[in-house]
């Protein structure tokens, strides 16, 4: 009998292509039979084949006893074999695992170097805890074998040893220091030891500390890259708890930075610069700016100079962690950045995105949003023609085949649209940039509206939610178009010099919303989530919209193929406000024609809300119920109130004028932060989970099965069933009326302009506003045929014909300007060269800040005006410049406002009573103790001799020198003698203090008292 070997299976599998499957189970039966054979060659190479398909996925724990068998075999081929089937079979629960740890004890301490590499090999694969402490002691003498093979295959088992059993290394560290603080060690075995303890020091760094001069030594005088990049990142862990390793590290990873030729070196060397904090250094901040320009150098001709998309990604990765610190460094490399933007390879462009988003500020944010805005542009036009061209072809029939063809190859040689989760990523980066901090980095507050009109047209549609959830307020996927359109609510309510151009953009997307509705043959809804903010935009602040009348129009139109309920309810808001700015005017006169159109258009509006007054969500039915009969009322009134005339006047009615218009006019509504919400206290006795009513399901059955009578249709139902007539504004989109310009290709990002990205009403617009700025400007050279006013004048006064002759010649002396020009200004006028060379102040915009609520507990909101009287404004002026609810509250940390926890019934006016008199109480008794204190005082002094009227001390004051004659022989003063009356004077009362002055009357000379040493006084 003939018995395949491993090469016979495999050329077996190969001719049996198609029949794999069934040639594989034959062979596994043989090598069932061969493997129970006595022959332990025919078992070795039964094992073999069982191996060779064991990586089919075929099982062969079945066979484990038998790979024991052949592990024990004296034939090293054979035993070799074995090893390799045990690697490859045994798991830490196998039976017989048990049985093989003599067999690995004995086999550990062969003397032959081949058979001990066996079982070192084969243990990491296969070890237990209990394995583990059984060949431990076999194990450590071979990390003094005299084969350098030996020992370091030793080492890396010892590892995997102490990763299962941790007191390995107690056992095992000592002889693993000596081998590596061995200079003879063989380079083989160093770097073993480095790998390993480079996988140990990222879990305890602090052990590894001693050894940080070996390393060092091993770092600078090793040539092997790879050893140098483990004890790089070995330095790295280690440096954060020695940062005097920072200075020594320096000048080597300097040196390997400039000369290394590998990159694999070169981006390890600056990762763990990065990591080890090198670069954050702030003790000496020279040599850190140093080697962080060397670094993003390097990585720039890593992304520049190379085609390799890996070694591109790697320098974004350095290049993300490098902008924490140096973000001007790396802003300076925005060129080559912003190219793998547009790279093929989606992850690399992913990471640029995020290095772009950390290294943006005021002066690069609008070149960056350019180059991304290009990018969706093309895209979207991209998507377009595709879109087009598939509805061509579906159009076209045999005779087209060669223009379908064309169109073919033109879609093909176009690069493909971007993905749709790109596309959203990108501008949700675009709206971070630009908001981040409050706008700080945004200067243009007009290119930033002009921007987010630009991105609603790109956003990709929505995700069509499920279809049984229609009417749930929550949505699975956030709608990109509704974060660029709360961008633009936010610019409206923080910045209040941009809220009339923000309402303007908000008007424009409601149109261009009526447009799509109203040119689409089908009654499809609108799906935008941009809708719920700008419909709230224009109806809080309606006064600022050009033509209030025409916009309620457009949402009149929208509404009723708005499907999400949230957008519905909005909305419903939003046409009751338009409704009250366009009827709410008390200076009108009431004339027929003007109660015959509110007449129309309040029975328009009450048509649109009606069928939304049995809608299942029951914010939209709750809203649209109340305006629908408040509407009602209204139209009332309208019909019951008699127009003016020529002779009598009336005036419009109250509930039009006055009544809906002041629902909506208060306080003005400011942002709020995000988490503000969360810290207003919940009202004590307030259960959420309690039910409104305790038998809800049934008044709902009720009212389900009630059976309200039809209404007949009102009067005005052939005025809705057609086609509402044309506004003033023109229905014709501006694009259309623009004249074709071919689309201009920039080589390079700075030298595109807005028109790359921008579409051509929105350029149109833009050219037309800054054309108005300039109109008046005298330096501004505008567009040939432009009649400014200053042009009438000259024409005016030079005629249709100027003679240039009869011009006069002035004669200019340059000399007398330059010294006028350094001459003084005289008062209250300014230089004329400060008045040359200052720059037109820039417009000064403040965004507002989101209100908020701090320490987690709600204070009471002071509401202010901007409208304000100019006391008011004084007032305001001397208290401290804090925003609103801003206010320092860090005492209030440990209030409890809780009274059960205090055992009270808080403020209580009878216990402050009775605390007030016991206090009274308490200052009247320490005012009694204070006065005993001073009379026992009096009786000390008296007792030492000191007279208890006191002493009086009078501070010497010059004086003024007297004439000559005037003075005693020997100049001295004369001092006049006191009365003894004064000097015997009864004694103090008791309410007099322990020393009293002696009053003396005015207009007598005062007496010096001075005291001998007997204490009696002496004049």
């Amino acid at each position: 009998m003939f018995e395949k070997s491993l090469y016979d299976l495999i050329r077996g599998i190969r001719n049996h292509k198609g029949n794999e499957k069934e040639y594989i189970q034959n062979c596994l039966r043989e090598c069932r039979a061969e493997i129970r054979n006595q022959d332990m060659d025919v078992k070795a190479t039964a094992l073999l084949k069982l191996i060779y398909l064991e990586m089919f996925g075929h099982d062969m724990s079945w066979a484990s006893f038998h790979v024991l068998e052949v592990m024990s075999s004296a034939k090293y081929h054979q035993k070799r074999v074995g090893y390799l089937g045990a690697v490859q079979s045994f798991r830490p629960d196998t039976e017989v695992l048990m049985l093989a740890t003599n067999l690995l004890k004995k086999d550990l301490s062969a003397t032959q170097h081949t058979i001990i590499s066996l079982p070192v090999a084969a243990l990491p694969h296969i070890i237990t805890p209990s394995l583990a402490l059984s060949v431990l002691a076999d194990l450590l003498p071979r990390l003094s074998h005299s084969n350098a093979a030996i020992r370091k295959k030793t080492i890396v088992t010892l590892y995997r040893l102490a990763l299962v059993y941790p007191e390995t290394l107690r056992a095992a560290w000592p002889k693993i220091k000596d081998r590596l603080m061995d200079k003879n060690e063989d380079p083989s075995v160093t770097a073993a030891i480095v790998n390993v303890v480079c996988e140990l020091g990222w879990r305890r760094p602090n052990d590894f500390l001693p050894l940080a001069p070996r390393l060092f030594e091993l770092l600078v005088d090793s040539g092997n890259n790879w050893m140098a990049i483990k004890l790089i990142k070995l330095f790295a862990t280690l440096t954060p708890l020695e940062p005097r390793l920072v200075r020594k590290l320096l000048p080597p990873l300097t040196d390997l930075i400039r000369t290394t030729p590998a990159m694999s070196l070169l981006y390890e060397c600056i990762n763990g610069i990065i990591q080890g904090g090198i670069l954050g250094d702030g003790e000496n901040f020279s040599a850190s700016e140093e080697i962080a320009t060397l670094c993003v150098s390097k990585l720039r001709g890593m992304v520049s100079a190379t085609s390799d998309p890996n070694l591109k990604y790697v320098a974004l990765l350095a290049f993300n962690k490098i902008v924490v610190t140096h973000p001007s460094l790396v802003a300076q490399q925005e060129d080559v950045i912003l190219e793998c933007i547009d790279s093929e390879d989606i992850t690399i462009r992913i990471k640029a995105l995020d290095l772009v988003q950390g290294m943006v500020s005021s002066d690069n944010l609008v070149s960056i949003v350019s180059r991304l805005m290009r990018q969706l542009k093309t895209s979207s036009s991209v998507l377009e023609q595709q879109n087009g061209s598939q509805m061509a072809d579906e159009e076209t029939d045999s005779s087209d085949e060669t223009s379908a063809a064309h169109r073919k190859q033109k879609s093909q040689d176009q690069p493909p649209p971007l993905p749709q989760d790109y596309t959203m990523d990108v501008i949700g980066r675009i709206l971070y940039m630009c908001s981040h901090d409050n706008y700080t980095s945004l200067l243009d507050f007009d290119w930033y509206l002009d921007v987010l009109t630009q991105l609603i047209r790109i956003a990709p549609a929505p995700r069509s939610k499920d279809p049984t959830d229609s009417f749930s307020p929550v949505r699975q996927t956030v709608d990109i178009s509704e974060k660029i359109g709360n961008e633009i609510r936010n610019i409206a309510v923080k910045v209040k010099a941009m809220r009339p151009a923000a309402i303007q953009a908000a008007d424009l997307i409601v149109h261009r919303l009526y447009r799509q509705t109203a040119e689409s043959a089908s009654s499809y809804p609108v799906t935008s989530g941009a809708l719920k903010p700008v419909a709230y935009l224009v109806g809080e602040y309606a006064d600022y919209l050009s033509s209030p009348n025409d916009t309620l129009g457009y949402l009149l139109h929208i509404t009723p193929r708005i499907d999400n309920p949230e957008v519905l309810s909005t909305c419903l808001q939003s046409l009751v406000k338009l409704f009250a700015q366009v009827a709410g005017d008390d200076r009108e006169v009431w004339t027929p024609e003007r109660k015959a159109s509110m007449s129309l258009l309040i029975a328009r509006v009450i048509h649109v809300l009606e069928p939304s007054t049995s809608h299942p969500y029951l914010e939209v039915q709750e809203r649209a119920v109340g305006f629908t009969e408040l509407l009602k009322v209204t139209a009332e009134a309208i019909s019951g109130q008699t127009p003016s005339t020529d002779e009598t006047y009336q005036d419009a009615p109250l509930l039009l004028t006055q009544a809906i218009p002041n629902l909506f006019k208060g306080w003005e509504l400011n942002s709020v932060a995000l988490g503000a919400q969360k810290n207003v206290p919940m009202p004590e006795g307030l259960d959420l989970d309690e039910p409104i009513h305790p038998n809800l399901n049934s008044l709902l059955a009720q009212a389900d099965s009630l059976m309200l009578p039809v209404q007949e249709d009102d009067d005005f139902a052939e005025y809705y069933t057609q086609k509402p007539p044309a506004t003033s504004i023109s229905s014709e989109p501006a694009i259309l009326r623009l004249a074709d310009a071919p689309e201009e290709t920039h080589s390079s990002y700075q030298q595109a302009g807005e028109e790359s990205y921008l579409d051509a009403d929105i350029i149109a617009r833009r050219k037309a506003e800054r054309m108005e700025r300039n109109r008046d400007d005298p330096f501004y050279i505008g567009s040939g045929g432009t009649s400014t006013p200053i042009h009438n004048i000259l024409q005016k006064e030079n005629g249709p014909e100027l003679d240039i002759d009869s011009i006069p010649i002035m004669k200019l002396d340059l000399a007398a300007v330059d010294v006028d020009l350094g001459a003084k200004p005289r008062a209250g006028e300014r230089p004329l060269s400060a008045a040359l060379s200052r720059p037109k102040p820039r417009q000064r915009l403040v965004v507002a800040a989101d209100e908020s609520l701090g320490s987690g507990l709600s204070t009471p909101r002071h509401y202010e005006s901007e409208n304000n009287s100019d006391s008011f404004t004084k007032s305001r002026a001397k208290k401290l410049k804090q925003s609103l609810l801003q206010v320092d509250s860090s005492h209030l940390g440990h209030l409890d406002l809780d009274a059960s926890s205090q055992g009270g019934n808080g403020y209580d006016p009878e216990q402050q009573q009775r605390e007030d008199a016991e206090m009274a109480k308490a200052m009247k008794e320490v005012q009694r103790l204070r006065l005993e204190m001073q009379r026992a005082n009096e009786r000390i002094q008296v007792a030492q001799g000191v007279p208890a009227e006191g002493i009086v001390v009078k501070r010497k004051k010059a004086k003024k020198a007297k004439p000559e004659g005037e003075g005693g022989d020997d100049g001295a003063v004369k001092v006049k003698k006191k009365k003894k009356k004064a000097a015997e004077e009864g004694q103090p009362s008791a309410e007099a203090g322990p020393a009293t002055e002696v009053k003396v009357k005015k207009k007598k000379p005062k007496r010096i008292v001075q005291l001998d040493d007997d204490g009696a006084g002496v004049s």
